[in-house]
C-alpha cells in the first residue's frame, strides 16, 4: 500500500466518526483513486466535510469528470442515505490496471 493510499484510508477512518457520515471507503478505478463517503438520511454534504477533502486535495468526481450533475459529488442514492464520490487529484492517472487481451 502506498503513502498516499494509507492516507486516503485514515481519512475515511476520521470521517467515519462524524455524525453525518454512515461510511466512507477507498476504491480505485483504472487510473484513480476515489473516496466514497455515504451519508445518513437525507443529509446534504456538509460544508465541513467538502473543505476537510479539498485540504486533502479530493475533489468531487463530477467536478473534476466535467460532467452535467448538478452536485460536485453526488454518485447516487442508497436505501437510507446518499453517496458522494471524490477524486484524488494528487495522484490523477498515476494509478494504472492492465488489461490482457
Amino acid at each position: 500500500m502506498s503513502d498516499r493510499e494509507e492516507t486516503l484510508r485514515e481519512l475515511a477512518a476520521r470521517l467515519c466518526e462524524k455524525e453525518a457520515v454512515a461510511d466512507a471507503f477507498v476504491a480505485k478505478s483504472f487510473t484513480d483513486h476515489h473516496l466514497l463517503v455515504d451519508l445518513e438520511g437525507g443529509e446534504s454534504m456538509p460544508t465541513e466535510i467538502r473543505e476537510l477533502l479539498a485540504a486533502h486535495d479530493l475533489r468531487g468526481a463530477n467536478a473534476e469528470y466535467d460532467t452535467d450533475a448538478d452536485d460536485p459529488s453526488f454518485a447516487g442514492d442508497l436505501e437510507d442515505g446518499t453517496r458522494h464520490q471524490f477524486v484524488d487529484t494528487e495522484t490523477r492517472g498515476d494509478h494504472q490496471s492492465y488489461v490482457v487481451d
